[in-house]
């Protein structure tokens, strides 16, 4: 079994919305998926008891039972563990970064995200984990060029020493329709960006997080 952890110091970034989508999302490719909601907020937890039909299980638990779930969920013959993670306090944030195989950290192109993402940086980096930064909410292409803010945060997030994904989220609003009724956006817009968007970025996580081998084996 996998462990990743989605992680952002910042509240409002879009952490719950990436948790959630990419938890079904696996889920949907056919992998037994847990999401453990250790947010005191509970957000993806309301989304996921929002969902009508199966998806994957839910554990809301505090950072403390982290661990305990975790070789749970391996003895279950669960393939994957989705942490979504509290914005505070930071202790809670190191447990699942110190549980996880790979850690996505999600970024708004904005200066205060970008400084707290430095620091989330360095702290999974400090123990030795494999690191994602993921840009979320970002505004959208005007006649094929990027806007300023996105390539500027680009820029300063080459900084931090991690690889940032060259698939982001942009700010569009199927992602908080389809959260809030438990659904991917691949089940609630097939097809459309938002849908693309969160398909090219599991296909990019998915070898890092399982090993090309195991997607391999799967996939025949």
């Amino acid at each position: 079994m996998k462990t990743l952890a989605v992680i952002s110091r910042k509240g409002g970034a879009g952490k719950t919305t990436l948790s959630v989508n990419l938890a079904i999302t696996a889920h949907l490719a056919g992998l037994r998926t847990m999401l453990a909601d250790i947010d005191p907020q509970r957000s993806a937890s309301d989304s996921l008891r929002a969902r009508t039909g199966d998806g994957p299980v839910l554990s809301e638990i505090n950072a403390g039972k982290l661990f305990s779930t975790q070789v749970q969920a391996q003895h279950g013959n669960y393939d994957a563990l989705v942490i979504d993670t509290p914005a505070a306090p930071e202790a809670d944030g190191l447990q699942a970064i110190n549980c996880a195989d790979l850690c996505v950290l999600v970024c708004r192109p904005t200066f205060l995200d970008i400084a707290s993402v430095v620091r989330s940086a360095e702290a999974v980096r400090r123990l030795g984990k494999k690191g994602l930064i993921v840009l979320s909410q970002a505004p959208s292409r005007r006649n094929g060029f990027e806007p300023p803010a996105v390539l500027k945060a680009a820029e300063a997030l080459r900084f931090t020493g991690m690889p940032l994904a060259p698939i982001g989220l942009r700010a569009r609003t199927a992602f908080q329709q389809s959260v809030a009724h438990g659904r991917s956006v691949c089940e609630w817009e097939p097809g459309s960006a938002a849908a693309e968007e969160i398909s090219r970025l599991w296909d990019l996580i998915a070898p890092m997080l399982l090993g090309q081998e195991d997607i391999k084996a799967r996939a025949g």
